[in-house]
């Protein structure tokens, strides 16, 4: 009983591995039959059923949006929530608690997002696709999660450890450049009201308030508030996360909020949220007859480079280098060979690329080429991240 409250709380890595990498499976499936439906005659069906306008609420108390934004703004929203929540609980008890044990990923994570981003703006420079260099700069958790696993005894829990650390901290970077690049005009009547809905939050923290109702509630209206403020809402799931009570010592995490709150939105989110938001923007149509013409265009030349090449250069090329200048060390029992294998899958961009592609182009035409660009090297990585840690295993 105590080993098993010792992995779930003090070691939540491999807790949060077991779940992700399952969740990671399960979104390539539902992203598979996204595609499948996409290109099959049930396409215009599909198209429909996401761009439906659902009402909640009354007159001008109403909110209106279509099924495919209620996903990517409403159910997205808890992602970033649990996002949020599992960055301040290793802020506080976790891996990135102690600066020796986090400057290796996120130093890796920092290379991993810059060397991305400069690649796709060189293939774009000067064309109106320039929008979209956030898109490669991202590293999808559980799909990256979801293929390690396949490793199995042969991927050490430090290599784990990097991964879901450096995989946080990409998630981070990301919210950022969203927060930052990409927000529409800022309706500041409807910030300022949110931010007095985040002061309170803060102020209901402080004093320990122990409502869990209260967060909910508040964190609902702040989600609204920064919907209507023209940023993207789902700030308001990582604002909210990194604000819930976590308490000081892991006693009073046990029963703190934050951790009530994860253990029941973990699995909506990893095995209901995910493969929702995978089965609604994996639909794109694929063209045979021109799929040569799509692939040379600067946008999917931009993404593909970016994520297969870039992110592992970025992440092994910085790591590298920090551990030639002896500023950081690598994890008990992983080598190099190891730290390559987890650098080549943090170019598995696939959910939070999909979500930046929908952010950068209005275009559909342009958008279903970035989904494309960003299955492609997706699978690309996939596939020789699987081939470098099974070489391991035939080395071992």
């Amino acid at each position: 009983m105590k080993n098993k409250v010792y992995n779930k709380i003090l070691n939540p890595f491999l807790y949060f591995f077991k779940s992700e990498s399952i969740s990671g499976l399960i979104l390539i499936s539902f992203a598979i039959i996204g595609i499948i439906i996409a290109n099959s005659s049930y396409t215009t069906t599909y198209n429909n059923i996401l761009h439906t306008y659902i009402t909640i609420g009354y007159k001008q108390f109403s909110l209106s949006l279509s099924v495919i934004h209620w996903i990517n703004d409403g159910l997205m929203a808890v992602f970033f929530l649990v996002v949020g929540m599992e960055i301040k609980r290793e802020v506080v008890f976790g891996e990135l608690k102690s600066f020796k044990k986090t400057i290796l990923p996120i130093s890796a994570a920092i290379g991993g997002m810059i060397v991305p981003a400069i690649i796709y703006i060189i293939f774009n420079y000067r064309e109106p696709t320039i929008t979209g260099w956030g898109i490669p700069m991202a590293t999808d958790i559980a799909f990256a999660l979801g293929i390690l696993s396949l490793a199995g005894k042969k991927a050490p829990k430090g290599i784990i450890v990097f991964l879901t650390a450096l995989a946080i901290v990409d998630d981070l970077g990301a919210i950022i450049v969203i927060a930052i690049f990409y927000t529409n005009q800022i309706s500041w009547g409807a910030l300022v009201i949110g931010l007095a809905i985040l002061i309170v939050l803060i102020l209901a923290n402080r004093l320990k308030v122990k409502f869990i109702s209260l967060y909910i509630i508040c964190g609902i209206l702040l989600w609204i508030c920064i919907l209507k403020s023209g940023i993207h809402s789902t700030i308001a799931g990582v604002l909210l996360g990194m604000i819930l009570p976590i308490g000081k010592t892991i006693n009073e995490f046990k029963t703190s909020i934050l951790h009530r709150l994860e253990n029941i939105l973990v699995p909506w989110s990893s095995f209901i949220i995910m493969p929702i938001f995978a089965l609604a923007n994996s639909g794109i149509t694929i063209d045979i007859n021109n799929f040569s013409t799509i692939i040379l265009e600067p946008v999917s030349l931009g993404i593909i480079f970016g994520l297969f090449i870039g992110k592992q250069v970025g992440i092994f090329g910085v790591s590298y280098i920090l551990l030639k200048l002896k500023i950081a060390k690598l994890p008990s029992q992983v080598t190099k060979r190891h730290l390559y294998g987890a650098s080549v899958l943090g170019g598995i961009g696939f959910t939070m690329s999909l979500f930046v592609s929908s952010l950068s182009f209005a275009d559909e035409t342009v958008l279903s080429t970035a989904k494309m660009s960003i299955m492609i090297a997706s699978i690309l990585t996939a596939i020789l991240g699987t081939i470098v840690f099974k070489l391991i295993k035939l080395k071992s």
